[in-house]
């Protein structure tokens, strides 16, 4: 990780849904740590949260936060507005929130499964950037671009495990809504890339969907023979939220030890 000093982030405001715990609470402390003003998003995880306050703190970076159920009509936008409304302005989003919420095949999968999971997964995500685009397109303009980092999965790419048929194909619309608004807020100066982790233990997803031995079967299949942790994602998150005013827009950044790329 850069220090404060030289890192391109440093004074750049940040928004990270689901922030709090897991990847989100990895890339959050990355960015405090890479001297970004950050606003965590939490639904329930205030402790957590109020540890990355703590963090922020200690490093002489400002970090608040705030609590919002993001299906919920009018939740995104007052989450948006609060986040704008403490850090003054909105340079990085970073889109986290997500589940895979339960493992259903097609035939068991209903009609309310079926929205909940791409509510959660791609329609909360939509709502939260078409609040804060107009933010981040300001921003853009002042100083010279902005990002939006989505946070896809493996899954979206090659289908997932058994019962992640709703959840893939959530994640894999949130590969294509990325190339798509590239386009659309490119000429605005805000880049739009996407992040698919593979196998990432010591979550709280893979502790309630994933088992010891399925993971240990999908490790024998990584090339480099090992699951990959929340802070190698929070890495390559500060890396693409960095590229504000790069030339690296509707990308997607595989992290999974090569198990598959495309």
């Amino acid at each position: 990780m850069n220090s404060i000093s030289t890192s391109r982030l440093h004074g750049k405001r940040a928004l990270v849904t689901a922030g709090a715990q897991g990847i989100g609470a990895a890339i959050s402390r990355a960015l405090l740590e890479a001297g970004c003003a950050v606003f965590v998003h939490y639904r329930s995880s205030q402790a957590e949260a109020q540890t990355l306050i703590d963090t922020g703190r200690d490093l002489g970076v400002a970090c608040s936060s705030g609590s919002a159920d993001l299906t919920v009509p009018g939740e995104c936008e007052r989450i948006v507005a609060a986040a704008v409304g403490a850090l003054g302005g909105l340079d990085v989003l970073i889109n986290n929130a997500g589940s895979l919420v339960a493992r259903r095949t097609l035939a068991e999968g209903d009609e309310a499964f079926w929205d909940e999971v791409l509510a959660l997964n791609l329609s909360t995500l939509r709502r939260v950037t078409r609040a804060a685009a107009p933010h981040l397109i300001e921003s853009a303009t002042r100083a010279g671009g902005a990002s939006v980092v989505n946070l896809a999965s493996l899954a979206g790419r090659k289908g997932g495990h058994g019962g992640s048929l709703a959840y893939s194909t959530a994640k894999g619309a949130v590969l294509t809504f990325t190339r798509a608004l590239a386009q659309e807020l490119g000429p605005h100066g805000v880049r739009v890339n996407a992040l698919a982790p593979g196998l990432i233990l010591g979550t709280s997803f893979h502790t309630t969907h994933t088992t010891p031995e399925s993971a240990q079967a999908t490790i024998a299949g990584i090339p480099i023979r090992r699951a990959g942790t929340p802070e190698e994602v929070a890495r390559a998150a500060v890396f693409l939220a960095g590229e504000f005013d790069g030339f690296i827009t509707g990308a997607t950044l595989d992290i999974n030890g090569g198990v598959y790329s495309a």
